[in-house]
């Protein structure tokens, strides 16, 4: 097993390029289940998240390779609608194939998912929106058997208890698109990877509009055809490496990104003290001198990104006064906290969904151990500032997201490396 060895005080400074969207490239990939000619896809990012779901397609016998950067998926000629415990265990987002596959094969067995690091994510928006399309939906033996002669049109609300679902109004959108009449999703989220999960459709033929508002309108079509698309900027890699140069009092410019998706953390960023400069497709940032606590609350788009959430405790930690954090979407993403207090943060969990944090003047380096994607780039930043040295396990987390974080961060001038750790399990 491998682990992250940094050691640090070094001020970030140069460029960086952000990947591909991770969160957008997954359902897209997955929804080239409805398509019955090549799809070519752009710009997406060689996480370990995709290869997994490359591996379950492969397995309902989609047909996958890399040209370059490029990768071509061909649907045409699946061989199961099946979607094994095995695969599906390891990544949450492979419940994805349900829509597709219920909507053009008219059945799909997936397996439930199961708990998450997290905390529980319930399925039950998803099947609500299948079942609302006319599918009848059984439980049995760990799987979800979706059945039905042919999805129809329906109006369908998609609240659940903490907000609108990305997953349930992806899947439903997706279903959507080849299914008869005319579908309208109502509280549907409002995310920019489901905008960009609906122009990729929208450009194999589908009819969606009203992406990126509460209500998605979607007329059915029969069938969809092959397209080529290139997948948005990562707006968490780019946030994450935005708060990594204002930890580090860097200097850093963040390309190939869209400045309109990170509007809320810019904006929270500029009431924390930050200079900031942003054009079409890139943020700057310069080094800062006198900062302020913030007070935040994560939550939906386009609230402040749960996901940014941890990398901005970290930052909180080294800020003079205290700050409070609020989180309102998953029940345990505050998992990482222990392990940033091992590093000398000063945090107060008032219960798991509201942190106090005390401004400290240094952290330390110490062994830490990541519990979750986001959790382990708290880690990171720590580390980034953290005097003496700081070894992180667990790092295929990271790697789930990141596309070879460490080589990005070393070429901003941090000491980071990937070294296998000679006493892991």
């Amino acid at each position: 097993m491998e682990k992250f060895v940094i050691k640090g005080g070094i001020p970030l400074k140069g460029s960086v390029e952000i990947s591909g969207a991770k969160n957008a490239a997954l359902p897209i990939v997955a929804s080239c289940l409805l398509i019955e000619k090549p799809v070519l896809l752009k710009r997406i990012p060689k996480g370990n998240d995709i290869f997994t779901m490359l591996k379950v397609l492969n397995t309902l016998g989609c047909k996958s390779s890399w040209d370059k950067e490029n990768l071509i998926l061909d649907a045409s000629n699946i061989t199961s609608t099946e979607a094994p415990y095995d695969l599906v265990k390891k990544m949450r987002a492979s419940y994805y194939v349900l829509g597709p596959l219920t909507a053009r094969f008219n059945t799909a067995k997936v397996s439930l998912p199961g708990g998450c690091a997290l905390g529980q994510r319930p399925v039950d928006l998803h099947i609500k929106g299948l079942r609302a399309l006319g599918a009848k939906v059984e439980f049995k033996h760990g799987y979800v058997s979706c059945k039905a002669k042919r999805l129809k049109g329906e109006r369908v609300n998609l609240k659940g208890a903490h907000g609108s679902s990305v997953g349930a109004t992806i899947n439903v959108m997706m279903a959507a698109s080849i299914s008869d009449g005319i579908t309208i999703i109502e509280e549907a989220a409002m995310e920019p990877e489901i905008v960009d999960v609906a122009n990729f459709l929208n450009k194999c033929g589908a009819n969606i509009n009203g992406m990126g508002t509460p209500i998605i309108k979607i007329k059915g079509k029969k069938k969809l055809h092959g397209t080529e698309y290139s997948i948005i900027p990562d707006r968490i890699e780019a946030g994450t490496f935005i708060i990594a140069s204002v930890i580090t009092k860097g200097n850093v410019t963040v390309k190939k990104c869209q400045p309109e998706h990170l509007k809320t953390l810019i904006n929270l960023l500029k009431e924390h003290g930050v200079d900031i400069h942003k054009g079409k497709d890139y943020v700057s940032i310069s080094p800062l001198k006198n900062t302020k606590p913030l007070s935040i609350q994560a939550g939906p788009y386009p609230s402040f990104s749960t996901d940014l959430q941890p990398p901005m405790v970290s930052l909180l930690s080294v800020t003079p006064g205290n700050s409070t954090v609020v989180e309102t979407i998953f029940d345990n993403r505050f998992m990482y906290v222990p392990e940033l207090t091992r590093l000398g943060a000063d945090i107060k969990l008032i219960d798991r969904y509201t942190a106090i944090i005390k401004g400290v003047k240094q952290l330390s380096g110490a062994p830490v151990m990541a519990s979750d994607i986001q959790g382990s780039t708290a880690l990171i930043l720590a580390g980034l500032i953290a005097k003496g040295e700081t070894h992180i396990a667990r790092i295929y987390h990271t790697d789930r997201r990141y596309v070879q974080i460490e080589k990005k961060l070393t070429k901003l001038g941090a000491r980071i490396e990937r070294v296998t750790d000679p006493h892991a399990p």
